[in-house]
């Protein structure tokens, strides 16, 4: 089920989904089990869902396939954060478009920021997104990941 027609997919912003967060809940719980640290406090996940100012998401009928993030000041900044597409997903430009959204509703911005892992550094710079030379991501942290 994983290679489909981009048509099929919908794009929309979550709190136009009565069962989004509900959802979104169940994907933590599922990932959890992974390697993403973030995914095994899917009770905080949800409250966080909730706090963003802007989530987009990709559907395949009523199966959550992607969703990104994002927290801005109202203003100047939005920072982009919990991009996710479901790994069998990946490669059909579902990650591409969600970012076009988040680009879009940000337009008028005067930065749009985001933390790459270096293996997915290709993927963002192919989105528009550049590695600053001159500054590091630095936190204070229980995650792992």
């Amino acid at each position: 089920m994983g290679n489909i027609k981009k048509s099929k997919v919908k794009f929309l912003d979550l709190t136009h989904r009565k069962d989004g967060y509900s959802t979104i809940y169940r994907w933590f719980q599922r990932v959890s089990s992974n390697d993403w640290s973030s995914g095994h406090f899917s009770d905080k996940l949800v409250v966080a869902m909730r706090n963003f100012q802007t989530v987009y998401s990709a559907w395949d009928g009523d199966k959550l396939i992607g969703m990104v993030c994002a927290l801005d000041d109202g203003i100047m900044t939005a920072y982009l954060h919990y991009m996710l597409v479901r790994p069998e997903y990946h490669h059909q430009g579902i990650g591409h478009k969600l970012l076009d959204l988040m680009k879009e509703h940000y337009q008028d911005y005067l930065r749009i920021g985001l933390i790459a892992y270096n293996t997915e550094l290709d993927f963002y710079e192919s989105c528009g997104f550049k590695k600053a030379e001159n500054a590091s991501p630095m936190f204070i942290t229980s995650l792992w990941t």
